[in-house]
């Protein structure tokens, strides 16, 4: 997703008679188009303060937007959670074909290796063991008798409820 770079252009205010004044925008000078750009930029960089100049808006203004609105603290988390996954690919590429690196022989010459970083192969590893085991599993036939059991159990509650 491409984002591109916003510049406030801050609003012109006539006080009696003087000259125009520029002013900072307010809450009511911004719009969905900035909020957007902000959160696409987040989801792109993780970094709050280049997103919110992208948007044209200062990060006090979208942190306090962020503790008093529900639904953009909700956004605010998705794009954190997008941005984190486009990171966690880029490392998982890398610590599967490995970085490029370049020796230089005695001759002046030189040539590119591969270099795997086994910490951050190993971080990925342990960050996923638990839904690799987790996607290996399968419950023996007592566990599923079970919990047919509950839910038939919770269904006669929810008929019972609904008399």
């Amino acid at each position: 997703m491409e984002t591109q770079e916003l510049i406030a252009v801050p609003a012109l205010v006539v006080d009696g008679g003087s000259s125009p004044k520029a002013r900072h925008p307010r809450k009511a000078d911004i719009g969905a188009e900035q909020i957007e750009t902000f959160f696409a930029a987040l989801a792109e960089t993780c970094n709050v303060v280049r997103s919110a100049k992208a948007a044209g808006f200062s990060t006090d203004w979208a942190y306090r937007r962020r503790k008093r609105d529900a639904g953009f603290r909700n956004a605010w988390a998705d794009a954190v959670r997008e941005g984190y996954a486009k990171l966690e690919l880029v490392l998982l590429e890398r610590a599967i074909k490995g970085t490029p690196k370049i020796l230089f022989r005695r001759d002046g010459s030189e040539r590119i290796v591969r270099e795997y970083s086994t910490a951050l192969a190993v971080a990925l590893l342990k960050r996923h063991a638990e839904t690799a085991d987790s996607a290996s599993y399968e419950p023996d036939e007592a566990e599923l008798a079970d919990i047919r059991e509950r839910i038939l159990e919770r269904l006669d509650r929810l008929r019972e409820a609904a008399e």
